[in-house]
């Protein structure tokens, strides 16, 4: 295995770069979060995550695989399976939906509702907007019964989803979060449906962002805190149930930079509000996302073996970019990896090796590295030569 340092290619980024909290490579539908070390700042919330969304880098891990309650979080999926509905055709936004007594029943006794009328019919993007913006409970309903016949059905496609998308530690028991020993999740799980949330379904992810919603003469603003503030905040969702205290799902954006945190277990409205903003300004002041590879950039040679040239440029299929700590920029260190000499011929995009990124207290990072061009096969003499020199005189 033949190694290279490439401390130059490094300086010409313009970059000085030193021990981060974690690293990973960008964008990805899907990233597997690198494990990090400790929290460098401190939160009251009972669990916690807070993620660089363009690179699945983790900045924060409070207990996000322990099993919480999600409340209305579990809202998030509710409203995933009815995008999904939409999407396929299923229904359309102008569509009317009948409201149930069970449905309707939900006003006497929860708190979070957009007051559907008993024996009416609802539209379709009403009930969304009821859902996400009110966080109304009948709104669920009526979008499970008549979507999927009854709310169970419609839960046992919420599951299904959850497991689609690797949510090994979610199970859901109702469509609105309310208190069930069926019912659990983790902070980790529930960033990840986030994710699929914002990437799945931009067209309908505006609503996470709306303030307020007036329905049967009765306005209700968005229960998401940082949405009045100035803090680039454009959803998602909030939670609370006695069991599982106050929650929330935020996700923001500056300068094309998006950052999700979901937090979980806190003991007040205003401690919500706070301890969601605190964490996100800490995510954008601390860190950073640079450009470590443009695709196409060659950053190394690979060695060939009877080819027509013994080395062929090396560059990767994208851009890579790493999510590092701006206060620690100077230990990281890039290094050009080959198991052995490529075989000839070489096509244009075939792997020929990788990169390997390693700073303190970071998993290693590797990025595979393909050929920028193609290189044809020695002909049969020029082989023959070849041979007889490795031989004679070795691979040198």
């Amino acid at each position: 295995m033949s190694k290279r340092a490439l401390h130059g290619f490094v300086a010409g980024l313009g970059l000085s770069l030193l021990a981060v909290p974690a690293l990973a490579a960008a964008p990805a539908p899907a990233p597997t979060p690198a494990p990090t070390p400790a929290p460098t700042i401190d939160t009251t919330a009972q669990h916690a995550i807070v993620i660089d969304f363009n690179t699945g880098t983790v900045l924060l891990d409070k207990g996000a695989d322990d099993r919480i309650q999600p409340a209305s979080l579990s809202k998030m999926m509710t409203a995933y399976v009815v995008f999904q509905y939409l999407k396929k055709g299923q229904i359309t936004l102008d569509d009317m939906l009948p409201v149930s007594e069970r449905a309707w029943a939900k006003h006497k006794t929860d708190e979070s509702n957009m007051f559907v009328p008993l024996g009416g019919r609802v539209k379709v993007e009403d009930l969304i907007r009821g859902m996400i913006i009110q966080s109304g409970n009948d709104a669920c309903v009526v979008l499970a019964e008549g979507l999927a016949g009854s709310e169970e059905a419609f839960v046992d496609q919420m599951n299904e989803t959850a497991k689609t998308m690797g949510l090994t530690n979610t199970h859901f028991a109702d469509v609105d979060g309310l208190p069930d020993p069926g019912e659990y999740t983790t902070v980790r799980d529930l960033s990840t449906l986030a994710r699929h949330l914002i990437l799945d379904f931009p067209q309908y992810y505006h609503y996470e962002s709306e303030k307020d919603f007036t329905y049967n003469n009765i306005k209700q603003g968005n229960r998401n805190p940082l949405l009045y503030k100035d803090l680039g905040v454009d959803g998602i969702k909030t939670g609370h149930t006695e069991e599982a205290g106050y929650g929330v799902a935020i996700s923001a954006i500056r300068d094309n930079r998006r950052i999700l945190e979901v937090l979980v277990g806190m003991a007040s409205m205003k401690e919500r509000s706070s301890e969601s903003e605190k964490l996100l300004e800490w995510a954008y002041r601390e860190f950073s996302d640079y450009r470590l590879v443009k695709a196409g950039d060659v950053v190394d040679e690979a060695p060939v073996w009877l080819g027509e040239a013994t080395k062929v440029p090396a560059t990767t299929a994208q851009d890579v970019y790493v999510t590092l700590a701006k206060s620690a920029r100077h230990d990281m260190k890039v290094t050009a990896v080959y198991d052995h000499p490529v075989q000839a011929p070489v096509a244009e995009g075939e792997p020929v090796g990788k990169l390997v990124v390693t700073a303190p207290e970071m998993s290693d990072l590797d990025i595979q590295l393909v050929a920028a061009k193609p290189v044809p096969e020695l002909n049969a003499f020029g082989r023959m030569a070849a041979a007889a020199g490795y031989f004679l005189w070795g691979s040198h």
